[in-house]
């Protein structure tokens, strides 16, 4: 026994013990994320309860079944329910949507109550823009007020939502762009004026502007007028599961489903129609609906954004301390001042970005460059921009230390052959150093890249907001707009799992939210591995 520890077996085992069970816990959190967030896409089965409570009073619930419980029987004593002498009795929570007629969309209902449960095949499940989903039978579907078949129902929703596009489209493309003129002319005007050069003739020029934007502004007004009432003529009359009769205008409607008569192959298709709009559509209802597509551009743009910034200042920063540097108090000094940014917590880099990102440094932009915008703030507020660069400090300590480790395991002897050859320090460094010190390099940007795209807490001090109008990017110059305030994955998670309104229903979509997450966080770190793996190849001969 006293060999076999002097041999250290024991400790390679207890590493590989280690090991396992952190890819154990790493599968186990994917497959409960995977799962959970997955299983919100597929076409739940519609339920119709038939319940008699203890006065005999009959109700009819439609809904979704979205968790089943075992409760203990003596929880129902006070409630009069006849448990039977049993000592567990089941509950289901219920998604019963209809928003205009019952106060909450979920509701509890214990098996007790139930004297009939069944699975109504003409059961509509109708996804609303608003007010969420509404269960019930199509009575009737009108046309320009004349009754028509419901098997004509799939062709006036297809042509709703092409009308809805339209709309959207026009709203922010070409009145978006006629606003944004006017927004332009007006500060231009107000720079003018605070330069003293703002003439008559000026004036007048601004003012024909104005006019000619207005008139092009009133014609795309009765467009957009024309379009709205196109799309709110046609209407379907719903019987609620309380049997009332609700007129519902398919402008609300954005989807209807039969989810009962669903085969499987159909289930299938609308399970990954459901993911793809999930993806590419704009949140609805608090973020509690819709999709999250201006989450997942900003996260990829700051990302992106961030990574463009501290790349070139790690690699220089270690570059000057590695091979520039001397070995006195002051590089020490720094090499430790590195090391304690790198333990520094994320909310004091928000507390500084907001204080010397926004408000100084944006500030001062506002003050030379924007004066006319004065006091609504161009750069002086949250933004992308400074959130790149907040989460550029953050991850500097990151980039800089696995730079360094990687210049410091380069040979001595690869210098000075190089110096020696004639080439110059800064020729040494550019074509054999760095190039060989390229694969630790990446590193430290795949490891700044999964930290900073986790990172919420300082995002929320210098940039990320519940719901941005608009996205960075449009088809206004300067086409990218760094100083606009973005969407964050991480941030949409916080907001929707313990901000939201309507908890059950957002819980679905925090699973959901978080498997997207992850998705990019991989799928970014596994483009920088790819990367880094054709460098070290393309290297590997220099390295021998």
């Amino acid at each position: 026994m006293n060999n076999w520890f002097k041999s250290g077996s024991p400790w390679v085992w207890l590493s590989a013990a280690g090991v396992s069970i952190s890819l154990i816990s790493v599968v186990g959190l994917l497959w409960l994320i995977a799962s959970r967030g997955l299983s919100f896409f597929w076409p739940a089965q519609i339920h119709q309860f038939e319940l008699v409570d203890p006065n005999g009073i009959k109700s009819t619930v439609i809904g979704e079944i979205y968790d089943v419980e075992t409760i203990p029987a003596a929880q129902l004593s006070h409630t009069g329910i006849d448990t039977k002498g049993a000592e567990t009795v089941e509950r289901y929570l219920i998604k019963t949507g209809n928003r205009e007629l019952v106060s909450l969309d979920f509701r509890w209902i214990v098996a007790p109550l139930i004297v009939n449960r069944s699975t109504p095949s003409k059961v509509a499940v109708i996804e609303r823009r608003t007010n969420g989903n509404f269960y019930g039978f199509i009575e009737d579907v009108y046309m320009d007020g004349k009754a028509v078949t419901v098997e004509q129902l799939d062709t006036f929703i297809d042509r709703v939502n092409d009308l809805q596009d339209d709309i959207i489209d026009l709203q922010k493309t070409d009145i978006g762009a006629i606003n944004y003129e006017l927004e332009r002319i007006r500060l231009a005007q107000r720079k003018a004026e605070l330069d003293g050069n703002l003439t008559a003739a000026l004036k007048a020029d601004f003012a024909s502007e104005v006019t000619a934007l207005n008139a092009k502004y009133l014609l795309l007004e009765q467009r957009l007028n024309d379009l709205r009432q196109q799309v709110s003529r046609d209407k379907i009359t719903v019987k609620a599961m309380g049997g009332e009769l609700v007129d519902i205008n398919l402008e609300q409607v954005i989807n209807i489903h039969f989810n009962n008569q669903l085969t499987v192959i159909e289930k299938t298709g609308m399970f990954f129609s459901q993911i793809g709009s999930f993806i590419y559509q704009d949140p609805r209802e608090a973020n509690t609906e819709g999709g999250v597509f201006p989450a997942i551009f900003g996260t990829v743009l700051m990302v992106l954004l961030m990574t463009v910034i501290v790349a070139p200042l790690g690699v220089v920063a270690a570059v000057y301390l590695h091979e520039y540097a001397g070995n006195n108090g002051f590089t020490k000094l720094l090499r430790i001042a590195v090391i304690n940014l790198a333990g520094v917590p994320s909310i004091v880099y928000g507390v500084f970005g907001l204080g010397f990102f926004v408000y100084m440094v944006g500030g001062s932009l506002d003050q030379i460059f924007y004066p006319e915008s004065l006091p609504n703030p161009t750069f002086g507020s949250p933004g992308v921009l400074w959130s790149a660069l907040t989460l550029a400090i953050l991850t500097l300590p990151v980039v800089i230390v696995s730079t360094e480790e990687g210049l410091s395991r380069i040979p001595a002897s690869m210098r000075h052959g190089s110096l020696a050859l004639g080439a110059t320090k800064a020729e040494t460094l550019w074509r054999i150093i760095i190039p060989l010190a390229s694969p630790a390099i990446m590193t430290g940007i795949i490891l700044a890249i999964a930290r900073a795209a986790g990172e919420v807490a300082p995002l929320m001090l210098v940039g990320v907001v519940k719901m941005a109008p608009t996205l960075p990017i449009d088809g206004n110059f300067p086409f990218l707009h760094l100083e606009r305030k973005f969407m964050h994955l991480g941030f949409h998670i916080y907001d929707v799992g313990f901000q939201s309104p309507n908890v059950e229903a957002a819980r679905p979509l925090v699973y959901a939210t978080a498997l997207l997450l992850v998705t990019i966080i991989v799928s970014l770190n596994m483009t920088a591995v790819s990367i880094r793996n054709r460098l070290r190849e393309k290297y590997r001969s220099l390295e021998h």
